[in-house]
């Protein structure tokens, strides 16, 4: 379970204060699949980034599972982002030299993932990708790069997926294949899964939808 309390998230420069989070509180319960809406500058990926221990909040508590990540370092934060979580990016951030196995297979041997290439074989498979291991990034379209994101993001069986924009570079029918991908991996995996859109077609797959504006929780509701 996540559970966020207060959470302040404060910017200064050129004299000014710009409140991106507005003391904010909320819990996900754990394998829930959430989507986090809103205009642009609304704080969701800001949101999303202090959830992943990637930024330090101004003020407040992220606990998982009973622990307050707010008071770890970063070696434990890295620790803790290599075991307990997966992510999936807008835009892929795959490694252009490795081959689409080799991408998939190094996330799992960072982590010390026992039978890295079986498992990453398997899993390239079930997102379509079966015929593609020794692709490169530059070879794959769009689409089969954020499958293969998809498939590096589950290698380490992760408790929480966190996905920013995952659908925001893919036209409809890709767009569709991705979200189709994350649902069964959702079902299968069981794992917590916050997705960051701006597409309300994507959001409404979700089981809750969360919608920020000026910081602030706007709407919070369940979408059986």
């Amino acid at each position: 379970m996540i559970e966020i309390t207060h959470l302040v998230k404060t910017l200064h420069g050129g004299g000014h204060k710009v409140e991106i989070l507005k003391s904010l509180d909320l819990t996900v319960p754990t394998g829930q699949f959430m989507a986090i809406t809103g205009q642009s500058g609304s704080g969701k990926t800001t949101l999303l980034s202090l959830i992943a221990g990637l930024d330090t909040p101004t003020s407040g508590q992220i606990v998982i599972d009973e622990q307050d990540i707010t008071k770890l370092d970063e070696d434990e934060l890295a620790l803790l982002r290599g075991k307990r979580f997966g992510f999936i990016f807008q835009n892929f951030h795959l490694i252009p030299t490795l081959t689409a196995l080799e991408n998939v297979v190094l996330s799992a041997e960072l982590n010390n993932t026992p039978g890295a290439t079986k498992k990453a074989n398997d899993l390239l498979g079930t997102v379509g990708l079966g015929d593609r291991l020794h692709h490169y990034p530059a070879q794959l379209s769009g689409g089969e790069q954020q499958r293969l994101s998809l498939a590096r993001a589950f290698i380490n069986e992760p408790d929480i997926i966190l996905a920013d924009e995952p659908t925001g570079n893919l036209d409809s029918k890709n767009s569709e294949r991705i979200i189709e991908l994350i649902l069964e991996l959702h079902r299968v995996k069981q794992a917590t899964i916050i997705l960051v859109t701006h597409e309300h077609h994507v959001a409404e797959r979700s089981e809750r939808i969360l919608t920020l504006a000026d910081g602030q929780i706007i709407a919070d509701q369940a979408n059986p």
